[in-house]
Parts: C-alpha cells; sequence; structure tokens
C-alpha cells in the first residue's frame, strides 16, 4: 500500500499537517490587513506597472500591493541570511561558529540572523515609505504616524520570520519556502479571473503553446530536481565468528544535481528588488549629482536584456555559494574515515575530500547552469512575446514546483520512519 496513503492517518503527522496549514491561514489573514494611511488602490495600479515591484508582490503574497503589515514578506530575513552567510566567507571566526561548533553554534548563528532582520526590516520599510511619499501614493503622515507605521511593518517581518521557523520545526517542509509558496499559490485566483476576462478564443493556439511549455519546464525541474550521481562507498566490516572473516557492505553517497533546491532563485529575486528600489530613492531625491547618476541607472535596470544577464549571473552564483555551505567534502570524508568507509579507488581523507569536491563541482556546473537557464527563459518568452507576465509565471512556477518537491520528501521520510519504526 503507498505510504501516502497514511498520511492524514497517523496523529502526529496529522497535527503537524494541520498545524502547518493553519499558520499558512495566519499568514494570508496578516497579508490583508493594511497599514492605516494609505491608499490601497493607487499602491496596486503603481505596482502592476513595474515588473520587479509585482516580484516583490508576489513573494508577499499580495502584501506589498496592499501596503499591509507584512508588506516586505520575508524579505529582510532572506537579505539578513544572505549577509551573514558572506560573512561566514570573510570572518573566519563566524565560519568557525556556523560549521565547528555543532548545534550550539549553528543556533546562535541562527540567532544573529534574527537580530540583523530588525535593523534590515526598519532600513527597508523606510526605504518604502519614502519611495511611495516621493510618488504621492501616501498622504501626508506626521512623525508619530511615520513611526508607528516603520514599528508595525518591521514587526510584521520579524511575525513573519516566527512563522516561518515554526513551520519549519514541524518538518514537513522549509518555512520560509513555504510563506513564498503560499503568496503564490494565493495570486493563482487572480490570475484565472484576469484570464477569463481577456481570453480571447483567436489566441487559442497561443495559449496551448504556453500550456506545453510550462509542462516541458515542469518535467525538467523535476528531472533534474531528482537527479543525483550515485558515489560507491565500501565499508570494511568483520564478522566475529569461528575464525576472523572480513566482508565488504558496499552502500553509495547520493550527490543531487541541484543540492541548493530553490534556495538561489529566491536569493537572486531579493537581491534584484532593491536596486531599484534605491535608485528610485536616488532619482527623487534632488541632490544635484545623485539624481542623474540614479537615473541612469535605473533606465539600466529596467532593461530586460541587463535584468536578464544579472538575473543569470546571480542564480548561476549563488546555486555554487549556497551549495559550498551545506555540503562539505571535508566533513564527509572524515565521516568516511572513522567509519571505515572509503571511495573505491581513492585514498581516505584528504583524497577522498578533494575527489567528492571535484564531482560535486562538475555536478553543479549542470544543475546551475539549468536553474539559470530555466529562470530566465520567461524573459527571453516575454521579449518575443511582448507579455511581461510570462516572466513572473516563469519564476514562480520555479518556486512551486521546487517546494512541492522538497516538502513531498520531508514528509516521506517521516512516513518511512514510521513504517520503519512498526516493522
Amino acid at each position: 500500500m503507498n505510504r501516502w496513503m497514511y498520511v492524514f492517518k497517523l496523529p502526529e503527522l496529522r497535527s503537524k499537517i494541520i498545524a502547518v496549514l493553519g499558520l499558512l491561514v495566519a499568514y494570508r489573514v496578516l497579508a490583508s490587513i493594511p497599514v492605516p494611511g494609505v491608499d490601497v488602490e493607487t499602491i496596486r495600479q503603481f505596482t502592476e506597472g513595474n515588473q520587479l515591484f509585482q516580484l516583490f508582490d508576489l513573494f508577499s503574497g499580495g502584501g506589498f500591493s496592499s501596503f499591509s503589515i507584512v508588506m516586505l514578506g520575508v524579505g529582510p530575513y532572506i537579505t539578513a541570511s544572505i549577509v551573514m552567510q558572506l560573512f561566514t566567507v570573510i570572518l573566519p571566526p563566524l565560519k568557525a561558529l556556523y560549521k565547528e561548533e555543532g548545534e550550539q553554534g549553528r543556533q546562535k548563528f541562527n540567532q544573529y540572523t534574527r537580530l540583523l532582520t530588525v535593523p534590515l526590516g526598519i532600513f527597508q520599510s523606510i526605504s518604502m515609505i519614502t519611495l511611495f511619499r516621493s510618488q504621492g501614493l501616501i498622504q501626508e503622515l506626521s512623525r508619530l504616524e511615520i513611526i508607528t507605521a516603520i514599528t508595525v511593518i518591521t514587526a510584521g517581518t520579524v511575525l513573519l520570520m516566527w512563522i516561518g521557523e515554526l513551520i519549519t520545526d514541524k518538518n514537513v517542509g522549509n518555512g520560509i519556502s513555504l510563506i513564498i509558496f503560499a503568496g503564490i499559490i494565493a495570486s493563482f485566483p487572480g490570475f484565472v479571473n484576469q484570464f477569463r476576462i481577456n481570453f480571447q478564443q483567436s489566441e487559442l493556439p497561443t495559449y496551448a503553446l504556453y500550456a506545453v511549455i510550462s509542462a516541458a519546464i515542469i518535467y525538467a525541474i523535476i528531472f533534474v530536481t531528482e537527479g543525483q550521481r550515485n558515489i560507491p562507498i565500501s565499508y570494511s566490516k568483520q564478522a566475529r565468528t569461528v575464525s576472523m572473516v572480513k566482508t565488504r557492505v558496499d552502500t553509495y553517497l547520493p550527490l543531487k544535481v541541484n543540492q541548493a533546491g530553490v534556495i538561489p532563485i529566491i536569493f537572486a529575486v531579493t537581491l534584484m528588488i532593491f536596486p531599484q528600489v534605491i535608485f528610485q530613492f536616488g532619482a527623487q531625491s534632488g541632490i544635484s549629482w545623485l539624481v542623474p547618476i540614479s537615473t541612469s541607472l535605473l533606465l539600466l535596470w529596467s532593461n530586460q536584456v541587463f535584468y536578464a544577464i544579472a538575473y543569470f549571473v546571480l542564480v548561476f552564483a549563488f546555486t555554487y555559494f549556497y551549495t559550498s555551505i551545506v555540503f562539505e567534502p571535508q566533513s564527509i570524508a572524515d565521516n568516511l574515515q572513522r567509519q571505515g568507509g572509503f571511495i573505491t579507488g581513492i585514498r581516505p581523507g584528504q583524497k577522498t575530500a578533494d575527489y567528492l569536491s571535484y564531482v560535486s563541482t562538475r555536478i553543479i556546473l549542470f544543475g546551475a547552469l539549468f536553474l539559470s537557464t530555466i529562470a530566465v527563459l520567461p524573459f527571453i518568452m516575454t521579449g518575443f512575446t511582448g507579455d511581461q507576465s510570462l516572466a513572473i509565471g516563469g519564476t514562480s512556477l520555479l518556486i512551486v514546483v521546487s517546494v512541492v518537491l522538497e516538502t513531498m520528501k520531508q514528509i516521506d521520510s517521516q512516513i518511512i520512519v514510521r513504517d520503519y519504526e512498526n516493522l
């Protein structure tokens, strides 16, 4: 019988899934509560005319366009995670804390990330409020009202961060990824309604082509995400019988083609959004030397070709960067050596670590190229069709498929553990 038939028959797993769904519903409720003193309809029209802000609104589940108390989504937390991971490369003590001090060190590292989220949330909320005021989208607010809005928006981000960690603790998916996933899914009814309104029977061949391309992309994402290179591992085992007999137990070490999952896409989109906010702020600053520079950079950032190239490079770079953090060849080689394991034809220790690093680098190259190409493919289609919604849909498709696969694996692993315990 399929293990998935037991999902709602296992009380502990069922309660976890229900709790996660309840937390996601709470997130959707928060995304519908606007900050006082804002013309929501005007802001929604403003975001609809800007592709980057549409992406940001998508990630916040519509909270950005409605200027809700969670309008920043988990963006500041993701930015804090990026900064902290970069610091592990620059600062050796922080790297030692993250990689060498075990679970306690990781907890301290995560605490630093949470603390960094607060000032980043304050900075981003100030930037957004300043931008909207410069565009005339927000009525004149008193100093107290501005401070209150900044405090509420920052608190909303911290609350979402907490909800994400609660979801992660349930071991049925990554909390931050599921929050972004919920925001994307929440926009689907609006997309269907818009499609119904704009539907033209003469465009049926085009719609069919889009459907075929979407299906092909989904298949390719699943194929590459599930792809792995199996490194054969042998263990020497000594059986104590009448005479000492040495036997060999063979297994394998799976190296995923895309070990970073959906994280590079989320990192890349987060970094692609805020430069435009900063450039727009500079263009509206009124400073004589800053305005022309910001305007030029804003025009460059609005160029589709430049945007696609920058997006490709960021996804590619973050795939390698994040994989270098989660995959540690030296640690794996040391563990194999302690357990009496070895790769056939490779000496234990440093030689094994070098071999794993070499194989991983080659595998990740294909995974990074694939992920980056799929990420910019919708922009290529946009260049031919002129339909900017395709770019949004392509990024959404990548995230949705990856999050679904990741969540299914975590749930499946819990079912397997319970089946094993029953046996």
